[in-house]
């Protein structure tokens, strides 16, 4: 069940990306800033740490 529900929606995203580019380029540039400022904090903790 988990398997048919996963391929589901892969496929509902993939249907979205392809009707709608515009708006899902944003969401993945989002999701890619957000994703790089955990890192970007991370290292600041770390560096922070060791000083």
């Amino acid at each position: 069940m988990k398997k048919a529900v996963g391929w589901i929606v892969l496929i509902l995203v993939i249907f979205y990306i392809g009707t709608n580019p515009g708006p899902a380029s944003d969401i993945a540039r989002g999701i890619g800033d957000g994703i790089a400022e955990v890192f970007r904090n991370v290292g600041i903790f770390v560096r922070e740490l060791a000083t």
